[in-house]
């Protein structure tokens, strides 16, 4: 079957139909073989999951060798949404066209994101109708507070990681996702992490893993 994004595809360490689906998205300027690596290091743990690791849909840029979900290097701030909300109706694409082709509901399915992916699919998450698994970002932020309080539509179950060293996407950023969830009812779950720049860090795959693991035995 062809999909709304070039992918990468990990399957289920038991080799059959997954029982549940992470779709991971990668941060600005990378590509699906980028964050295809966590899907490796995370798939003898989830043996009953399936991993696809897309391309986001546009040429980077900044980095014509990768790729961006949306153009952020412009100053107008509407610009950015209607870039962000063509990208999320690709995402929305694709993540139905995954589902439909494993006979598998949104409550077996999780999105983990870094950076710009992770400014994705939260916005992605919000706006869906129907509750998801789990929603995992690192390093991200919301892209824009008051689109998305008028698109607030689910109240999602959601870990967001950040290092206290990242000068890419500042940690306020997390406490401002933090305070902003809670003011719209929704509680999630944050960790700062210490000593840590612009990356996903072992602690950070590790304590995302552990969450992902509980919540897809307790769906």
């Amino acid at each position: 079957m062809n999909f709304s994004l070039n992918t990468n595809y990990v399957e289920p360490v038991l080799q059959e139909d997954p029982k549940s689906i992470i779709i991971m998205c990668h941060g600005f300027g990378g590509d699906g073989n980028d964050i295809k690596i966590l899907a490796e290091s995370w798939k003898r743990f989830l043996p009953n999951t399936g991993f696809y690791c897309p391309n986001a849909p546009e040429i980077c840029s900044v980095n014509p060798n990768g790729f961006q979900w949306f153009d952020m290097m412009g100053d107008n701030k509407n610009l950015i949404i209607e870039k962000s909300i063509i990208a999320e109706k690709i995402l929305n694409s694709f993540i139905n066209e995954i589902l439909d082709q494993h006979r598998i509901s949104k409550k077996s399915l999780c999105l983990v994101g870094f950076s710009q992916g992770c400014m994705i699919i939260l916005q992605t998450a919000i706006k869906q109708r129907d509750k998801m698994n789990c929603i995992v970002g690192f390093s991200g932020k919301i892209i824009d507070e008051d689109h998305l309080k008028k698109n607030f539509f689910s109240k999602q179950n959601i870990f967001l990681l950040h290092g206290d060293k990242d000068t890419v996407v500042p940690t306020s950023h997390l406490l401002e996702a933090k305070l902003f969830f809670s003011r719209m009812g929704n509680k999630i779950k944050t960790k700062i992490l210490k000593n840590c720049e612009h990356h996903i860090s072992v602690e950070a795959s590790s304590l995302a893993l552990e969450f992902i693991k509980k919540n897809i035995s307790i769906k």
